[in-house]
C-alpha cells in the first residue's frame, strides 16, 4: 500500500541501524506494510444527483449520508426535477441542480441524465448505490488529488473567500462555485414510487451560484451574505472547478452558524 549479531562489535552497528530507521519512521521514509497514506489536504467532493420520486434512489441516499460522516469527503446531495413527472413533485429539488448535471453529462460525452448518479470530484460518474466502486473511485482520487488552497470565513454581513495561487499553472480556468447546504431535511413522500415512506435527506443543495473565475493566480472575494440564500442552519460550500464542469482542484465546507467575525 524494516537482522544482528556479536555482541561487542556488532551492538554500536545495531544502535546505529535503531537510530537511522527511527529517524526514517519519523520523516516517513520507512513505515510498516500495509500503512495509509496520509490524509489528503483536502476533501474529495461527492456529488449525488437523486430525486424523492425514484424508487431506486433510496439506497443511494443511504449511502450518502454515511459518506457524509467523513472526513476526507464532502457530500452533497443535488435535488434534481425530471422526475416530478412521475407524480410526486420533489419538495428539495431546482432547476440549478438539473441545469448542472445535465452541463456534466455534456462535459462528459454522455447521451443523457440519470439517478442515482453520483459524480466524483468532477472526473467521473458513477451508479450512486455502488458503494464499492465509489469507495474505490474516491481513493484513486486520494492518491493524486490536485490541491488548490480554498479557506472561507463568516463575517457580521459578508462571506470571505480566499483561492490561492496554483502550484502548477491549470489548463483551463476554473469557475468558483458556491453552493448552499441544508444538512438535513426529513420528507413524507405522498405519490410516485416512494409513496408512503418518509426519507430523510442530508447535505442538500439548494442553491448553487457562480461567483468568480480562478486563473492560478489569488483571488479574493467578499461576497454578501444575505445573496447566498441560505437560512440560518445551513452551510456552504465553495468549490473551485475547471472549466465549470469539469475536474474540481479545491473545496472547502463551512458550517453557517459559526460565530461571525
Amino acid at each position: 500500500m524494516c537482522q544482528r549479531r556479536l555482541p561487542s562489535v556488532c551492538s554500536h552497528r545495531t544502535h546505529l541501524v535503531r537510530g537511522l530507521l527511527a529517524v526514517a519512521v519519523a520523516f516517513g521514509l520507512c513505515g510498516p506494510a500495509g500503512a495509509k497514506p496520509a490524509s489528503p489536504e483536502r476533501p474529495v467532493v461527492i456529488e449525488l444527483y437523486t430525486s424523492q420520486g425514484c424508487g431506486s434512489c433510496v439506497p443511494a441516499d443511504a449511502f450518502l449520508a454515511q459518506l457524509a460522516a467523513r472526513k476526507d469527503v464532502v457530500a452533497l446531495s443535488l435535488p434534481i426535477t425530471y422526475w416530478d413527472m412521475l407524480g410526486w413533485k420533489d419538495t428539495l429539488a431546482t432547476q440549478a441542480n438539473t441545469d448542472r448535471q445535465k452541463a456534466y453529462a455534456q462535459a462528459m460525452g454522455r447521451g443523457g441524465v440519470y439517478t442515482p448518479q453520483v459524480i466524483v470530484d468532477g472526473i467521473k460518474d458513477l451508479v450512486g448505490s455502488k458503494e464499492a466502486a465509489i469507495d474505490k473511485t474516491i481513493t484513486a482520487r486520494e492518491a493524486k488529488l490536485p490541491d488548490v488552497p480554498v479557506t472561507v470565513s463568516l463575517r457580521a454581513k459578508e462571506v470571505h473567500v480566499v483561492v490561492g495561487t496554483a502550484r502548477t499553472k491549470p489548463n483551463r480556468d476554473a469557475t468558483i462555485w458556491m453552493m448552499t447546504v441544508r444538512p438535513r431535511a426529513t420528507v413524507k413522500i405522498g405519490a410516485g414510487e416512494n409513496a408512503g415512506r418518509t426519507l430523510t435527506y442530508r447535505d442538500i443543495v439548494t442553491e448553487i451560484k457562480a461567483v468568480g473565475l480562478w486563473k492560478g493566480k489569488k483571488v479574493t472575494l467578499d461576497l454578501p451574505r444575505a445573496a447566498t440564500g441560505s437560512g440560518p442552519k445551513d452551510g456552504i460550500t465553495v468549490i473551485v472547478q475547471q472549466g465549470g464542469y469539469g475536474p474540481i482542484l479545491g473545496a472547502t465546507p463551512i458550517d453557517w452558524p459559526s460565530p461571525p467575525r
